[in-house]
């Protein structure tokens, strides 16, 4: 498939979309704001796998250090131990690098739970935090509503020292589990109910997978977030668009604690058509076995797109292209996917497969012959060189390319007309065999001598050409066609909440014999190639030395507009 070929997607928008926080950034160098220093993290919490909106957040965050000659630190936020497992910060650390970025250092939350408790104290001695007795729920119904003024604890106006006396209690656990809580002393009728006396501790048993048992209290994020951000130095701090209204708590803290401030900005998370995003749906679709786990290839996780086949430089393109945005929107995933397309249409090679095959015998053909033809790696890179296929009497091509009763603007195989072969001859089909059931089973033809490709001496055009394997040194494989795992482009947003209803019923295709050129065979796990007039296709880690299995990571063109088109 070359560049003129990609159709409709050619149409995108190919420029680099606007970044407004970028401008922020260099109206802060040029003011020489910390000295000019550009410094950011990524922070995800390790209670899971990565999906494609931390994949927009890696290429910000890290790309900003590299785009201002910045540091990027990865920091696990690691401050609730019964969610969090050294499984997700191994994976974590793999997709960031596979992604092809690098960290300057790595930082848990966990490594500042001394200091962190230490300035708890402070805003205790300053009387800005206290401790509470009131039970989760009374403070949740305490905190008001967005027309209503919350209601200050019976607990809020403890002595300095009583508050000191019971924290440090909490630490020690003297008290149990979910009994009391530090909170922040702020303003109970403030507009903004992240400043309703937010809880800055709660008390909690549960081995943590740094700490293990040492401690018994773990902070809240945002009592976490800013204070991690201010002990690294992170000059800008990037949030998705929900933490916009926790940004005064973020610094009324640093302010509070009187300690290095960044700057916090947000930006609008990613949200894609025919795509989840939530990582507790995403569980759902896991454990209840609607994919076969977080790297399955129709996830939106970052492994399950490796798996898939698509490349670190084609994730790295579509989050350059959509940019950054001050508000949520919708984003096409038909963008993600011509992404896709446009980086293996540079590096992938061409090879063929048949996946329905139907049989060919060339009558006129010499038996027990071979003959060897030479096909082009990849046209748009002749640094890719050529291989030798082997052409012989029997050969297999898709079913697809056979009509028996074919429609005028069918230019494959029907009985009595001619097609070329790629990289070989043009053949006529001259008899079909069919079985008690009617169906086709296998085609008769002859060839024409004087029309082998390459040759340029050949006397006859054909419209139409399709690929083939040889029936005798061609190998079996198994193709998984995969598709986007929901019909409907917004599932999160079906009201009812049955979004297990849009679950596309064919999102996997499994095609147990499907027929491979014997320079497929030769493929290893992760290689990605083009499978001619099919698609693009990557092979999976469930190959074995017996069958190589691949998986289609994206098809040659974006097959969901025609019956977008259909259905309007």
């Amino acid at each position: 498939m070359t560049n003129s070929e990609l159709g409709r997607e050619e149409k995108m928008q190919v420029e680099r979309a606007s970044n407004f926080i970028h401008e922020i950034i260099e109206d802060d160098i040029k003011a020489n704001k910390h000295n000019g220093i550009v410094q950011t993290r990524f922070p995800p919490e390790p209670n899971g796998y990565l999906h494609i909106g931390h994949a927009k957040s890696i290429c910000l965050n890290f790309g900003i250090a590299q785009k201002y000659s910045g540091k990027c630190n990865l920091r696990f936020d690691d401050t609730n131990p019964a969610k969090e497992e050294t499984e997700y910060v191994d994976s974590i650390m793999e997709d960031v690098r596979w992604l092809g970025f690098n960290w300057d250092a790595v930082y848990y939350a966990s490594d500042y739970f001394d200091q962190m408790y230490i300035w708890a104290e402070q805003l205790i001695l300053q009387g800005d935090a206290f401790v509470d007795d009131s039970t989760g729920e009374e403070i949740r119904l305490s905190r008001g509503t967005l027309t209503e003024p919350g209601k200050e604890s019976p607990y809020r106006n403890r002595t300095i020292n009583e508050n000191l006396e019971l924290f440090r209690g909490m630490r020690s656990g003297t008290f149990p589990d979910s009994s009391k809580t530090l909170r922040a002393k702020i303003d109970m009728n403030s507009p903004n109910i992240n400043m309703r006396d937010p809880i800055m501790y709660r008390i909690l048993r549960a081995n943590h997978h740094r700490t293990g048992d040492k401690w018994c209290i773990y902070p809240m994020y945002d009592w976490a977030h800013g204070e991690s951000d201010s002990i690294e130095k992170v000059t800008h701090s990037i949030c998705t668009l929900e933490f916009e209204n926790h940004r005064p708590l973020y610094d009324w803290f640093l302010e509070k604690l009187g300690i290095f401030h960044p700057r916090q900005i947000e930006f609008a998370r990613l949200n894609i058509t025919y795509t989840l995003m939530s990582k507790r749906k995403l569980l759902e679709l896991v454990n209840e076995n609607y994919v076969t786990g977080w790297d399955d290839p129709r996830m939106p996780t970052i492994c399950g797109y490796r798996r898939r086949g698509y490349t670190p430089e084609s994730i790295r393109l579509f989050a350059d292209r959509i940019g950054v945005a001050k508000r949520d929107n919708m984003i096409d995933v038909a963008q993600l996917e011509n992404c896709v397309r446009e980086d293996l249409n540079k590096s992938a090679n061409r090879m063929m497969a048949v996946l329905n095959p139907l049989k060919v015998v060339i009558e006129n053909y010499a038996d027990n012959f071979t003959e060897n033809l030479n096909g082009v790696n990849n046209p748009e890179d002749a640094a890719k060189g050529s291989r030798t296929i082997k052409f012989s009497k029997e050969i297999y091509i898709e079913q697809d390319d056979f009509m028996e009763n074919p429609s005028k603007q069918f230019h494959r195989l029907a009985p009595g007309t001619e097609v070329r072969l790629r990289y070989a001859y043009i053949i006529k089909c001259e008899k079909v065999i069919k079985n008690e059931q009617g169906e086709v089973i296998e085609l008769r033809c002859s060839y024409d001598i004087d029309t082998k490709s390459g040759t340029g001496t050949s006397p006859k055009k054909v419209k139409g050409t399709i690929h083939w394997v040889s029936a005798e040194f061609g190998k079996s494989s198994e193709v998984r066609l995969y598709d986007r795992l929901f019909t409907i482009e917004d599932p999160a947003g079906i009201k009812d909440g049955n979004w297990r209803d849009a679950i596309n019923p064919h999102s996997l295709v499994v095609v147990s014999d499907a027929k491979i050129e014997p320079a497929l065979s030769e493929c290893v796990v992760g290689d990605r190639v083009q499978f001619e007039r099919l698609g693009y296709f990557a092979v999976d880690k469930d190959s074995t030395a017996d069958k190589i299995v691949f998986n289609r990571a994206v098809s040659l063109r974006d097959s969901w507009a025609k019956i977008e088109k259909k259905n309007k």
